[in-house]
């Protein structure tokens, strides 16, 4: 049985966010302390390490919600289906919805059940749930689909990556320039193409990383609220750490040769991080590292969690990424990383 992404989609909001944004802000550290480094220095630090120049936010009156049902539209006229034939409506994200203003996040009902319902999908049937993975949520929700179907419960999923980050950042925290909003989604199905080939999900909680992305109080002041927060430093090393063997796991379970891998599409998280991986990935074969293996978008699109692989994979599919171009019966992995800790992986063949 063969089963492959059909159709894609995305929804990048239209506020663009440049850094310069951030030249009037009050940055802090972990003791509510300023830090003595100018503004401008620590913008442009920020942005030679992660490569981010803009992102975009949401408009005030979107939620998460509101940019996967759009990613979603998008996914089904693609692959020229009807949506009340689907089975499992997929949302991965890690914050629901979070109105504009507000302090509180929103998860009841899911986002997979609002999505359904501005899809205006009557089917009983489609099962509408949400996924919590950190941001390999996207990719583990195509592995779920994938299972569902290989195990005969299912013939089509719609899976969402959707996030709007902009919301839960602590706007004293360096840290808020990273995080971005936006949605990606996919149509998985019985199909013709090979498709999927193998995938990969492995979680590390026994040395303290269930504590390197996490949720607590603002920098600046003791109040209920609280924030995304993250151990950059940390993040970067276990990363650097173990996500090229789980990638190679997972392109050996496929049985496909490095130099048949044709795209690399992997979370869009910190330029600087992304390519040392790649190049710890690569020297696991002894191979040279081949030019235009990497799309990237996070220069101008920040991290949008859950959303920067289906994101970044529309855009290439669609040719809407500079040189970068993929051609039916290319292989392609798809890898991420993110709180948990999780990491994942898909071998795919287009």
């Amino acid at each position: 049985m063969h089963i492959s992404i059909t159709g894609t989609g995305r929804c990048v909001p239209t506020k663009v966010v440049k850094n310069s944004s951030f030249s009037q802000h009050q940055f802090l550290d972990e003791k509510g302390n300023s830090f003595d480094t100018p503004i401008e220095e620590i913008i442009e630090k920020f942005s030679s390490i992660t490569g981010i120049q803009e992102r975009r936010y949401a408009a005030d009156d979107l939620n998460s919600s509101d940019l996967a049902a759009e990613a979603a539209k998008i996914a089904i006229e693609s692959a020229k289906i009807d949506p009340e034939s689907l089975d499992y409506i997929i949302v991965a994200h890690n914050f629901g919805d979070t109105p504009y203003g507000s302090t509180q996040s929103v998860t009841l009902p899911s986002l997979a059940s609002k999505v359904k319902t501005l899809l205006q999908i009557n089917n009983p049937d489609c099962v509408a749930y949400d996924l919590l993975f950190g941001c390999p949520g996207w990719i583990e929700g195509v592995i779920q689909a994938n299972a569902f179907i290989k195990a005969g419960m299912a013939k089509r999923c719609l899976v969402i990556g959707a996030e709007t980050l902009s919301r839960v950042v602590d706007h004293v925290d360096r840290d808020a320039m990273i995080f971005a909003d936006g949605a990606g989604a996919a149509i998985v199905e019985k199909s013709e193409n090979e498709g999927i080939l193998s995938h990969k999900s492995v979680t590390y909680t026994s040395n303290n990383e269930i504590d390197m992305l996490y949720y607590d109080k603002s920098y600046a002041v003791e109040n209920a609220t609280k924030f995304i927060k993250m151990k950059g430093r940390k993040v970067y090393e276990f990363a650097l750490s173990n996500v090229p063997q789980a990638m190679k796991s997972c392109l050996d379970l496929a049985g496909v040769e490095i130099s048949d891998l044709k795209k690399i599409f992997i979370h869009q998280a910190n330029e600087k991080m992304d390519e040392a991986i790649i190049k710890r990935f690569y020297r696991l074969y002894r191979a040279e590292i081949p030019a235009g293996i990497l799309p990237m978008n996070i220069q101008l699109h920040g991290n949008s969690s859950v959303a920067t692989v289906p994101t970044l994979y529309d855009q290439v599919l669609r040719n809407e990424l500079g040189n970068h171009r993929i051609q039916k019966g290319d292989i392609v992995l798809f890898a991420s990383v993110g709180s948990g800790m999780n990491i994942n992986a898909i071998t795919y063949r287009v």
